[in-house]
């Protein structure tokens, strides 16, 4: 039985509990309910969470999640409806003023400057290749799968390197210039089935030595550099998943540099995760945790960066992919966390779950577009014909 001083405790937790009426009204406008019975309702186990949220808006929802203050069953959902209400609309308060100086600091410093290339890098990329090994596919392809004729994740991964090797038209003898090459995936596919030597890039150390023992007895160079150090001439270029890391600031000078480094009947292809609309700043969640000084493009912002540099011959948008890689991704994350807890701590896990089932919601609310452009010079004999795979691939 409870006695008088239970009673006035349990009476003092609810209260706490009970959620600020404008945060209450905020949340319910996207059909999410503090507390509330659905699966996709936020459910507020500590109080400290609503000042968090009030306080840093998406920065305070994603801190307050991990260091465990709330829960949900449906995080992805849950994520998904206050993305399709467009809830940034609508902060003011002590968030409004934080998102003012995310757009200033995005707005007047070089977030991508050759001093902070490598950031991204230590600082993600280098989290441990144990880790990646676990949650991604078999060639640890760290970018959006192509799903279209694919019915699991190692598949429409390798769906997805074919269909870029077709598109760039690649042939035999050719030198293939991999701008962010990752765990070397796409280089060593390249190498193997159509005869390419490819040199690749990337700014992670961990990136590179996973690589290089892919790539073992291959004609394929992974080097640890900044794209703005390449030198020499290709006959193709790609990028897969990098663009997001260059920076408004720096596209014309990116650009500037692949029309240089490429053979004037060559090709690129550049593969990239794209805004919606145009954004001034990374959410500042992502920014601080997941991949600092990353800027999400507009298609206005490439191009306009493009413009005189490059024609662009092809686009394509297959964005509803990252929201099915996402969520394998995920599924990985769930089925082979206990092989990782014992390296990595309970709030790693909660972060990389925020994280990927975040993203997933940011491609399913259509906030995020998956883009491949072909890309050529106005000095490129003949038509290009764009490619769409019509059948399953491999």
């Amino acid at each position: 039985m409870m006695n008088r001083g239970d009673a006035a405790g349990l009476r003092s937790e609810q209260f706490q509990l009970t959620p600020p009426k404008v945060l209450e009204a905020l949340f319910a406008s996207a059909g999410v309910h503090i507390n509330g019975p659905h699966p996709w309702d936020m459910q507020v186990h500590d109080p400290r969470a609503f000042n968090a949220i009030l306080s840093k808006w998406s920065l305070g929802l994603g801190e307050s999640y991990v260091d465990g203050f709330w829960d949900c069953n449906e995080l992805d959902t849950m994520l998904t409806k206050i993305l399709q209400a467009d809830l940034n609309m609508s902060i003011k308060g002590k968030a409004r003023i934080r998102l003012a100086i995310e757009v200033a600091r995005a707005k007047f410093i070089n977030l991508q400057s050759p001093g902070r290339a490598f950031e991204v890098g230590e600082r993600h990329y280098d989290t441990g290749n144990d880790f990646f090994e676990k949650i991604l596919d078999a060639q640890m392809i760290y970018s959006c799968a192509y799903w279209e004729h694919a019915k699991h994740l190692d598949q429409a991964q390798a769906h997805k390197l074919e269909m870029i090797c077709r598109k760039l038209e690649l042939k035999q003898g050719e030198r293939l210039l991999d701008i962010g090459c990752g765990w070397g995936g796409l280089a060593a596919y390249a190498a193997k089935h159509y005869g390419v030597e490819v040199v690749g890039i990337t700014v992670s150390k961990e990136q590179q030595k996973i690589a290089q023992g892919r790539c073992e007895g291959l004609p394929v160079r992974i080097e640890l550099m900044d794209y703005r150090q390449l030198v020499g001439q290709f006959d193709k270029l790609v990028s897969v998943g990098m663009f997001e890391h260059v920076g408004e600031k720096n596209y014309r000078d990116y650009f500037e540099a692949a029309n240089r480094l490429l053979v004037n009947d060559g090709l690129f292809l550049l593969h990239t995760i794209g805004s919606d609309v145009r954004v001034d700043r990374t959410d500042p969640w992502i920014d601080r945790y997941i991949f600092p000084n990353g800027k999400i493009p507009c298609a206005s912002e490439i191009t306009d960066a493009v413009e005189g540099c490059f024609l662009i011959e092809d686009w394509h948008n297959f964005g509803s992919d990252y929201d099915k890689t996402l969520m394998a991704w995920f599924v990985n994350l769930e089925q082979n966390w206990s092989k990782l807890s014992g390296k990595y701590s309970n709030r790693f896990y909660r972060m990389w779950k925020f994280y990927l089932l975040g993203s997933a919601a940011y491609f399913r609310a259509k906030q995020g577009q998956l883009w491949q452009i072909m890309l050529a010079k106005r000095s490129r004999s003949g038509p290009y014909r764009s490619y769409r795979p019509r059948s399953q691939l491999i």
